[in-house]
């Protein structure tokens, strides 16, 4: 009742654009039959119950609350738990709790930090135990988050923000310097343009300043890119593709005449962003999928949180006595092979 009827009617407008892109990608059931007799199925159910950590100290955060807890719906989860700390930006942030009730979530409780990751993982009086833990955090939250793997399931242990921004002579200085203060105000936040137009690097050097100055988080935006930002002169476009392998960036985005022919050159990106009029903040506020993203060039092998990722996998296999004794003699040789006589044997006494 207190919130900004702006902000109501945005939320419901991000739901329904991050619902109908997780809805799309959800995996479904596959049932074959590849031999009369024989049923093989590969399904996904719903995790019963999940955790989100919405951060809470510098800022308030109802972005992270839809990024998470909309693809936990759209996948079917029965109950879901947030935490936040106990601060005017956290779980005392009218935004955040409105975000909260507009999407239906009825578990809000006022703990942060690591103690809160315990909470989840473990249990206790207040706040019963979940199966995953999802959501961003300081570096107490991620290594909490990594202890308690094995006994709950997390999204993964992210670092600081990440964006890598390649440009031609066709890219505007204005709109490359806005995108790399934009993860430097994260600050930490990395942010590194690379680029083979020599003249364009000047230019975003020039901007950077002048943007810098105006900016209400300048001097954290200022720290983070003199700690880890860089302009970057590539050989060619090629060479542009090959260092970002390298780098594996959390954002990639392209400004480019051409952006959909680079980006079938680079394997490694956790989310990628076509275009001079898709910023990355498209895709961390409204766009659809989720900004939970790998970061430290762990998108070589991890992917970004879905709806999918609040799915367990698992197979369901069916044979009637004919498909059995078919395929009987290729379980037992492997089987006595193996010196598992007891595996053979359950299947030459329904064969025999």
């Amino acid at each position: 009742a207190a919130a900004d009827p702006k902000l109501i009617e945005t939320i419901g407008r991000i739901r329904d654009n991050i619902a109908t892109f997780q809805s799309a990608i959800l995996h479904q059931d596959v049932t074959i039959t590849p031999r009369p007799g024989v049923s093989l199925t590969q399904r996904y159910v719903p995790i019963p119950r999940v955790g989100i950590c919405v951060p809470g100290g510098a800022a308030a955060y109802p972005s992270t609350v839809m990024m998470t807890a909309i693809p936990a719906q759209v996948a079917g989860v029965d109950e879901i738990a947030v935490v936040a700390p106990p601060t005017p930006f956290g779980a005392y942030n009218t935004d955040m709790l409105a975000t909260c009730h507009e999407l239906g979530i009825t578990e809000v409780y006022r703990c942060g930090g690591a103690q809160a990751v315990a909470a989840m993982a473990y249990g206790c009086d207040a706040l019963p135990a979940v199966d995953k833990i999802v959501g961003p955090g300081n570096l107490f939250v991620a290594l909490a988050k990594k202890h308690v793997f094995g006994t709950v399931d997390i999204d993964s242990f992210a670092g600081p923000s990440e964006v890598i921004v390649i440009a031609d002579d066709s890219a505007d200085a204005a709109f490359v310097a806005s995108d790399l203060l934009a993860q430097a105000e994260h600050s930490p936040g990395s942010a590194i343009l690379i680029t083979w137009d020599e003249s364009l690097l000047a230019k975003v050097e020039s901007e950077l300043a002048r943007q810098l100055a105006e900016l209400e988080r300048g001097d954290l935006a200022r720290d983070a890119l003199s700690d880890f930002g860089a302009l970057v002169l590539a050989r060619d476009a090629d060479h542009a593709c090959e260092l970002t392998d390298s780098f594996a960036p959390e954002h990639l985005q392209i400004e480019t005449r051409e952006p959909e022919a680079l980006i079938a050159k680079i394997r490694h990106s956790g989310a990628a962003f076509l275009g001079h009029h898709t910023p990355v903040a498209l895709g961390d506020y409204a766009a659809g999928p989720s900004h939970v993203l790998p970061t430290g060039g762990t998108c070589r092998w991890a992917a970004g949180l879905s709806a999918n990722s609040f799915l367990r996998s698992g197979s369901v296999t069916q044979f009637d006595q004919s498909a059995l004794a078919a395929i009987a003699q290729d379980v037992i040789t492997v089987a006595e092979k193996e010196g598992l006589t007891a595996h053979a044997r359950s299947i030459s006494i329904r064969t025999e």
